[in-house]
């Protein structure tokens, strides 16, 4: 418990201290919300892969789906390192940084604002990713609860207190940069917790080759019936392990908190590295995590499962691989999970309270507001956003209200099946109309909404919030561009404005350099 504690100890005493040192970069709009842009490769790649991986992704969707597919959940993983990090730098980095500085932009309505000379866009948009990242945000707490409970035998409400005060004092007091370089240490601590769980947990069972033979004499018949399934290259539901894949790795394309690590690049090298960190960053952590995950059913013996599935749900078979783990590996775990929810945690909040002030707040609400006071507003939105959401958390593990816990899984399609496509082809095309747009964002976060109530009505393969999530990202790029080949044509003068920004001349075209 003494080892447990002290870790905890310097873990929290290290975050608040870079709040406080990046204090003095958070004084305007630009440093508080994008670090000034002038954040390097490694502080950028660790921040983007930081907030794609959560305790979400470690105790709920590693279990999951480890559990539903076995070893080919590392799929799930791959399908992140490359098309959610790697493809996500290539095509969207260099054009995001440079057409959201052009268009004086910091967050993704505020872009949506300026590309399609729409006000009304820009404060829909903002309402989206309000009403979807706070129920998206208290999820982050799910996975702390199990984990908290077996190393030290708390209450979870005072563990989510605790973990949303320390969070919301490094980000409020450090803006964007604390959060950068707090993300840098939580995922150095991330790198080096999996792989030593991932060795220790193996070792459980013969270690990889004895844990693989041990995989593949288990059998589901409610699942298949073919032997060794899951420890077989795809599982037993390729279709539904694509869709998983899809939700997964091309959504980060579409959400707001995500996308935002672009406008904050420095330099061209700092896209270069940013990349090749990001994706091997990616493919240890989420590659990892889902591999873990593959080898649940090697413990169903203490999971009590019923019907195929866990008596305490999927969130209960992570620890239930954790708990025979000597107490510096559970320590190590502890922190491992504290720093993917803590590093969100904080990227969520930025992105909800930049969003509501700058978007909607700023000039609709309060005419010719100062950037001192939109540091401000910004300031106590972090605070609300982080107060609502572990109030959220903690109702839901109390009263074990379904509701809420589907809402969280909502969260993720609606915001990617809403932005994707709008913010991609506002990026490439010049011929995207303000009306596609519009009908793209409405279609998905409306298809998500109605899942949400009418899942029943819904294809027996959309009844699913992963794959209905996947269609909405997909349908997306197709209703873009078919309702801007029978809408009004945007304006030329402004669609040009706004890809000039490509054709400034620096040692070659910006479209393959920003420059120096």
């Amino acid at each position: 418990m003494g080892i447990k504690i002290l870790l905890l100890v310097v873990f929290f005493a290290a975050m608040i201290g870079v709040g406080f040192y990046c204090k003095k970069q958070a004084t305007d709009v630009k440093g508080f919300v994008l670090g000034g842009r002038s954040v390097g490769p490694w502080l950028t790649a660790f921040a983007y892969g930081t907030s794609y991986f959560s305790a979400v992704i470690f105790v709920g969707y590693a279990g999951q789906f480890g559990w539903k597919f076995g070893v080919a959940s590392t799929w799930v993983g791959i399908g992140n390192a490359i098309l959610g990090s790697l493809l996500a730098w290539v095509v969207l980095g260099r054009r995001t940084r440079l057409m959201t500085q052009h268009l004086k932009s910091s967050t993704m309505p505020e872009f949506f604002g300026a590309r399609y000379n729409s006000n009304a866009l820009k404060i829909i948009s903002s309402i989206i990713i309000f009403i979807f990242l706070i129920p998206y945000t208290a999820s982050l707490y799910n996975g702390l609860s199990r984990l908290f409970e077996m190393a030290f035998g708390i209450d979870y409400a005072v563990c989510v207190i605790v973990m949303a005060v320390l969070t919301g004092i490094y980000v409020v007091v450090g803006g964007y940069m604390a959060t950068a370089i707090n993300d840098f240490i939580q995922g150095i601590i991330m790198l080096f917790g999996i792989v030593a769980v991932i060795a220790a947990v193996l070792n459980l069972n013969g270690g990889f080759m004895g844990s693989l033979e041990a995989l593949a004499r288990v059998e589901d018949a409610s699942v298949s019936t073919t032997p060794g399934i899951f420890a077989s290259f795809f599982g037993p539901d390729p279709l539904g392990l694509l869709g998983v894949v899809i939700l997964t790795s091309l959504g980060t394309w579409g959400l707001p908190q995500m996308v935002q690590k672009f406008y904050a690049i420095k330099d061209e090298k700092a896209i270069t590295k940013g990349t090749i960190i990001s994706t091997l960053f990616a493919l240890v952590v989420a590659g990892g995590c889902y591999f873990l995950g593959g080898f649940g059913r090697l413990f169903a013996d203490a999971l009590n499962v019923a019907n195929g599935v866990p008596m305490g749900g999927y969130d209960a078979i992570i620890p239930a691989m954790l708990e025979k783990l000597s107490d510096i590996l559970i320590a190590i775990v502890i922190i491992l999970v504290l720093s993917a929810s803590m590093s969100t945690l904080s990227s969520l909040v930025m992105a909800s309270s930049s969003t509501l002030t700058l978007d909607l707040i700023k000039d609709n609400v309060v005419k010719n507001m100062s950037e001192k006071k939109q540091v401000l507003v910004m300031r106590v939105f972090i605070v609300v956003f982080i107060a609502i959401s572990a109030i959220i958390a903690i109702m839901q593990v109390k009263s074990a209200n379904n509701f809420i816990a589907q809402l969280m899984g909502v969260s993720w399609g609606a915001l990617a099946g809403a932005f994707l496509a709008p913010f991609l082809y506002g990026l490439y095309s010049k011929k995207t109309t303000k009306a596609s747009v519009f009908v793209s964002i409405i279609f998905g976060a409306g298809i998500m909404t109605l899942n949400l109530f009418f899942r029943s009505s819904f294809p027996t393969l959309l009844q699913s919030p992963i794959n209905c999530g996947a269609f909405a990202m997909l349908a997306g790029l197709v209703i873009v561009p078919v309702v801007s080949l029978i809408t009004k044509k945007p304006d030329k003068e402004l669609v040009e404005d706004a890809f000039s920004c490509y054709n400034k001349q620096v040692i070659t075209s910006a479209k393959k350099t920003l420059g120096e």
